[in-house]
């Protein structure tokens, strides 16, 4: 079948075999895992998982869901909010394979929530809430990423529960929530059976993205528990510090979860996205401390390599490249800078040359990014980490859901809700939801929101 038919094929199943990957990660339809339905047309909320904040509204941990469908009567608004109780280092998502629930992460107490998203959409609901991660996979701390295989829900963590350092692993639990089992990552000392292509083996993890149809799967490197939940200043002060990020990303056999290559990718590499067409045998991911593009590619002789491909901005001005987001066709990176709150286009027609072709300024910060998967809307939003996050900034620049509109050319603004103002905490991860998925029919009119106290 067309790899770019698919899609269409995949929506409203609740497990699919799959093409090739945009994340969110896992933030937007191009960056979710090929196992899931995909909202090929008009998405109608976003759901906004957002850090609590002490002293601001509730301050606890909240999904935020805001209405996106152009033309209605709340476009543009908050019209639902669930908060989870306490703070945990509110950070990622991702949808179960059948779309039906979205499971969220938190960093520092490592507790995982998931809600029903599909029997009410505009009005998700926490349906079960897991304390055991730890005790369960012996020692992983900080589930990241959430990526949906058939069945189940593979989770990287960014931390262990020994020293707190960037040594992880990743767990699989079924789509009910019963854990299954963990895979650790690969070391110097415990390779597991990997071949080392360079010189670095450090057994950090970050984000994970597969290819179905290579029988592949990559989980790039970040940092431990120590340090994401330190003050930004205070580490970046310390030599020592500095020294504890992840410089590798691991190339896995997707089926039975054992670890293949581990490749060099000095700096901290984050987001992994991976092509969709059929005949693109390659994956980016971003630098946050040498701010580059490395491409994971597969050669001539079938053999994967690493390398950098390009610069992004100025590394001597740490700008902090944050989210990607690959577009559907392949020709387009969105590639966000945390530090300097921009968002950077790439036209990479060519994988081993990407070319910066435009550029704006969202806020004075901006971490994640999620493009519709007609790549024809953008949104963004602000927070990376509670202890590294700007204090102060220009009003509604500082902790923000942005949208735009993307005609080709340029970004033009739609909405932007201001989190500071509502009260409602940091923006950390967006995730689109629709009525389609389910068979269900788009409301009239959306459920009054409240707001916090």
């Amino acid at each position: 079948m067309n790899s770019r038919l698919f899609p269409k094929f995949l929506h409203g199943l609740a497990a699919a075999a799959a093409i090739a990957v945009l994340p969110v990660v896992h933030a937007d339809e191009t960056c979710f895992s090929p196992y899931m339905a995909k909202i090929t047309g008009q998405e109608d909320f976003m759901y906004v998982w957002t850090l609590g904040v002490q002293g601001m509204g509730d301050e606890q941990d909240k999904l935020v869901t805001v209405d996106v469908r152009p033309g209605s009567k709340t476009y543009g608004k908050i019209i639902h909010s669930l908060s989870v109780g306490g703070r945990n280092e509110a950070h990622h998502s991702g949808f179960s394979d059948d779309r039906r629930f979205l499971w969220a992460g938190g960093l520092d107490t490592s507790t995982i929530f998931i809600f029903d998203v599909h029997t009410d959409p505009a009005q998700p609901k926490l349906v079960k809430t897991l304390t055991d991660f730890v005790v369960d996979t012996k020692g992983v701390v900080g589930p990241h990423t959430f990526y949906a295989l058939p069945g189940r829900m593979l989770i990287t963590g960014l931390s262990n529960s020994q020293d707190h350092g960037g040594r992880t692993g990743m767990a699989e639990y079924t789509n009910e929530g019963e854990f299954i089992t963990s895979h650790w990552m690969p070391t110097d000392d415990n390779l597991q059976g990997a071949v080392k292509t360079g010189n670095i083996a450090d057994g950090y993890g970050y984000d994970i993205r597969a290819m179905p149809r290579l029988n592949v799967m990559f989980t790039s490197s970040f940092t431990g528990w120590n340090n994401y939940m330190m003050d930004l200043g205070k580490m970046m002060a310390d030599p020592e510090t500095m020294k504890r990020f992840g410089n590798s990303v691991v190339m896995w056999d997707l089926h039975t979860r054992k670890p293949l290559k581990i490749f060099d990718v000095p700096g901290a590499p984050l987001e992994i996205r991976c092509a969709w067409d059929e005949k693109h045998d390659y994956c980016f991911t971003t630098t946050a401390l040498t701010s580059k593009i490395f491409l994971i590619h597969r050669d001539e002789k079938g053999d994967w390599q690493s390398k950098p491909v390009a610069d992004i901005g100025d590394a001597s001005k740490i700008p902090l490249p944050v989210d990607i987001s690959i577009s559907a066709d392949d020709t387009r990176l969105w590639v966000n800078t945390w530090n300097d709150g921009m968002a950077r286009l790439f036209d990479i027609s060519d994988p081993h040359a990407p070319k910066e072709i435009y550029s704006l300024k969202i806020g004075e910060q901006v971490n994640m990014v999620s493009q519709s998967w007609d790549g024809k809307r953008v949104y963004f939003t602000s927070s990376l980490l509670a202890s590294w996050d700007k204090k102060t900034g220009p009003e509604g620049d500082l902790q923000y859901l942005k949208a735009y509109d993307w005609d080709g050319k340029a970004l033009k603004p739609t909405f932007s809700i201001n989190f500071v103002a509502e009260k409602l905490g940091r923006p950390h991860q967006m995730t689109a939801g629709a009525y389609a998925l389910f068979g269900l029919a788009p409301q009239e009119n959306a459920p009054a929101f409240a707001g916090q106290p």
